[in-house]
């Protein structure tokens, strides 16, 4: 039987058997599918039907939680009888036990971890010291597993109803998932191999028996990058000379101390700043960090190794000291001790050492490659990959490197008269001409005029959370004569959440965003919520350091560093904010981008527009869409 559970839209069948193909010839798929695709039940539909009949599992990986909820939602719209269970990672917010302890809401999924291996462990006839872990033991699983089949609960209610139950919601879901068709599991779940292993002894089958799929995978190169890279701040040093004196400040060698290793980083810290540091970061020489250690600290390499091994015993103890105690099981002294050996041991070609400026300056080893954490991708049996942005698809399959792969590109199945995207010359937002007041004037006064063309629900993406507050300052809200609503910087999930259903319901509202922010991705605006976007600006990426050996070792590895670490990304979060308007076959609306340099990306048409106000009047209101 058909599992679809919906209409077939245009190319969703067309998609759905070339998934099917691609994982039956145990080969990839990267797919650009744009918006309208329906690419999670699609993608599912594609892979249940060899999967189910052969005890795999298909992996449903997501970077977010309403990702996730996304995936099962759709699997309980199947006509198909799947158990799919979605599992997050460790937190103490998500653990009845850990809720209520302040001191335990900043644990990493690691220390939570550890420290739930304490509350679990047995002493003597007693039992453990959890009782929602010790009832797991006499709950009836297959009555769990049948709820979860039946009612496709989200993990939020999940945990709620173990909790009633007095069980814990994450042990629960391990004896569920061996049982499951699709696990719809967070990105650290496969990409961390230290957490990967434990995963797949969850599961109940080997890597190879998992077909993936990656939604968002556009974002997929840069997380995998993020995953490798480690850094040390001058924070962190702080608190490890503070849990050095509360511990009787431990020798490591003959008359060097933590503190004395604490003390000397931070003065090497201070000086790499003041010469290397421009702008927001810096690059450091080769061996920087490993010879001022050796010549401050008057010790060869081996020593600078049996001092770190050292305090990472140190550390060890003074973690398992807290578990014991059931704290947060968290080392500082053993955290510098592994930042340094990472940065020692770390290889020369897929990293570069940086100094990072600010309030908190740091260290960072900024890995550049992200196939070294790709090796899963080609492990499993296949994966899918997909996104509405991924052109070009070859750059994609280069950079994560996946082998045996099919492409398709199904582009979007809307009409394409339904979305007009112009630009303007008249403006520029180089950086150079950013701020002069010309240029400046002319674009305030046209995002004024634009915006006030029409009374429909407006985004206005910003390069920045600095220039959207400079025209702020500069008295742009008043100038609209709109309600405003604003993405900020740092904001909260539920903050933002709030924020987004409020102009979503809205009339004739304006929403400030930040290009190649949260908003501008993965976020729907079906209908009139969103009938009008403007872009201020390209979002090149800052000339920074990093970026700039970013594009050195790409340039060594394909020969074009430019188009890899700026051109495609740029045009990517662009597409992703224009890509917010059109959400359904009904849907109507404009970009305009203010920049004249839109001329020279080929991979973004635009048309030119002398009267931009015009142009978008005439386009919204001549298809039924009146002036609100």
């Amino acid at each position: 039987m058909d599992p679809f559970p919906y209409t077939y839209r245009p190319g969703q069948r067309e998609l759905i058997e070339f998934i099917d193909r691609t994982v039956r010839d145990r080969r990839c798929a990267v797919i650009e599918a744009g918006t309208g695709t329906g690419k999670t039940i699609t993608s599912l539909c594609g892979v249940l039907g060899f999967t189910m009949d052969r005890g795999m599992k298909v992996l449903y990986l997501t970077r977010t939680k309403s990702q996730q909820k996304q995936v099962i939602r759709e699997s309980a719209a199947l006509k198909a009888d799947v158990l799919c269970v979605g599992i997050q990672g460790r937190s103490a917010s998500t653990c009845p036990m850990m809720r209520d302890d302040p001191d335990l809401a900043s644990g990493t999924s690691e220390e939570i971890s550890k420290l739930c291996s304490e509350y679990k462990r047995r002493d003597g006839d007693s039992g453990c010291h959890c009782k929602f872990y010790e009832r797991i033991e006499s709950a009836d699983i297959d009555q769990w597993v049948d709820l979860i089949r039946t009612r496709h609960p989200e993990p939020e209610e999940f945990a709620r109803m173990c909790e009633d139950a007095g069980l814990c919601p994450y042990e629960l879901l391990k004896y569920a998932m061996p049982k499951a068709d699709i696990i719809a599991v967070p990105y650290p779940f496969v990409f961390m191999p230290q957490v990967l292993d434990r995963f797949i002894q969850w599961i109940g089958v080997p890597l190879s028996k998992t077909v993936m799929i990656i939604d968002e995978a556009h974002n997929l190169p840069d997380y995998l990058r993020e995953v490798q890279t480690f850094e040390y701040s001058a924070r962190a040093m702080e608190l490890t000379e503070k849990e050095a004196t509360d511990n009787g400040n431990p020798m490591v060698h003959e008359g060097l101390t933590v503190i004395d290793i604490a003390s000397v980083l931070r003065e090497i810290l201070d000086g790499a700043v003041k010469e290397y540091l421009i702008d927001e970061d810096g690059m450091l020489p080769p061996y920087f960090l490993e010879e001022e250690l050796m010549d401050r600290l008057g010790v060869t390499s081996v020593t600078i190794g049996r001092i770190l091994k050292a305090m990472e015993e140190i550390g060890d103890g003074i973690a398992e000291r807290k578990k014991q105690r059931r704290k947060l099981p968290r080392t500082y002294i053993g955290s510098m001790s592994r930042f340094l050996q990472y940065w020692i041991n770390g290889d020369e070609e897929m990293y570069v050492r940086l100094v990072l400026g600010g309030d908190n300056p740091k260290f960072q080893s900024y890995c550049m490659d992200p196939q070294g954490a790709s090796d899963p991708l080609n492990g499993c049996f296949s994966s899918i990959h997909m996104s509405g942005t991924l052109e070009p698809l070859d750059s994609y399959i280069s950079e994560i490197g996946l082998d045996r792969v099919n492409t398709m590109n199904l582009g979007c199945v809307f009409p394409e008269e339904n979305l007009l995207t112009l630009y303007t010359d008249t403006v520029s937002m180089k950086y150079e001409e950013r701020s002069v007041k010309e240029n400046y004037d002319r674009l305030f006064d046209l995002v004024v005029s634009t915006v006030n063309s029409v009374r429909v629900n407006t985004a206005v993406f910003f390069p920045s959370y600095q220039f959207m507050d400079r025209m702020v300052d500069d008295g742009l809200v008043s100038a609209l004569g709109r309600d405003v609503y604003y993405e900020e910087r740092g904001m909260g999930q539920s903050d933002l959440m709030d924020v987004f259903e409020n102009f979503r319901s809205s009339e004739g509202s304006v929403l400030f965003c930040v290009t190649g922010g949260r908003i501008s991705e993965g976020l729907d605006f079906p209908d009139r919520a969103l009938e009008l976007a403007i872009l201020i600006g390209i979002p090149y990426p800052k000339p920074t350091a990093k970026l700039r050996a970013l594009k050195r070792y790409y340039d060594i590895r394909f020969g074009d560093g430019m188009r890899y670490t700026t051109t495609i990304p740029t045009v990517r979060k662009m597409r992703q904010a224009i890509g917010r308007l059109i959400r359904s076959e009904t849907d109507r609306g404009v970009a305009v981008i203010m920049d004249r340099r839109v001329a020279g990306l080929k991979d973004l048409p635009a048309i030119l527009s002398r009267d931009v106000p015009g142009a978008v009047s005439l386009f919204l209101e001549s298809s039924d869409h009146r002036l609100r």
